[in-house]
């Protein structure tokens, strides 16, 4: 693991990973928590969560227009990778897909929407993939706006079929780390 994708690591390990219990979006109970928004809402984590996402989506091959993901835990991700896009002479627009449509002015599911077209390849970022069950639900308003999903990165897989299920869907997923690779090493 080369230094930077390490430092993010531990950087998860001290600010987002609880060994606890708690109750899952999904309704299901677990011995451990990842709230990663601790780390993306870091200033030395987001810096590296962007680098590191950036770096993944391009070693995926394939093509990509703009990134997005669904809103809350995607927010800073989407908006790091764009950024670094940027940085790196290959800009891509951010957007950001809602939970509910918004309930006035536009009506909107996605934002950022001006900068889209149809028949764009976009990535779709989620900070942890644990049923794929909220994604998924993005990718349907993503491709209901005629954009088509080329890849779906995480920050996290907590391993729990949230990857197969979006593979059994026809999706390309990467996760930047796996909860294995992420608690190698620790006393957790």
């Amino acid at each position: 693991m080369d230094a930077q994708k390490e430092r993010l690591r531990q950087i998860l390990l001290i600010k987002s990973y609880e060994q606890r219990p708690v109750v899952l979006a999904s309704g299901k109970t677990s011995d451990f928590y990842i709230d990663c928004r601790q780390t993306t809402l870091d200033s030395e984590g987001i810096v590296l969560s962007g680098l590191l996402l950036w770096d993944l989506i391009q070693s995926s091959g394939r093509k990509v227009d703009a990134v997005g993901g669904p809103t809350l835990g995607a927010d800073p991700l989407v908006c790091a990778v764009s950024v670094v896009s940027t940085l790196k002479g290959r800009p891509r627009p951010a957007f950001l897909v809602r939970k509910e449509a918004k309930n006035h002015g536009t009506r909107a599911w996605i934002e950022g929407d001006k900068s889209l077209g149809p028949g764009m390849q976009v990535v779709l970022l989620e900070d942890v993939i644990t049923s794929g069950e909220s994604v998924l639900k993005a990718v349907s308003k993503v491709e209901e706006a005629g954009l088509n999903v080329s890849l779906i990165c995480a920050l996290v897989d907590r391993e729990e079929g949230g990857a197969d299920k979006i593979r059994d869907r026809g999706y390309r997923f990467m996760p930047l780390f796996t909860k294995t690779e992420l608690l190698k090493g620790s006393a957790s």
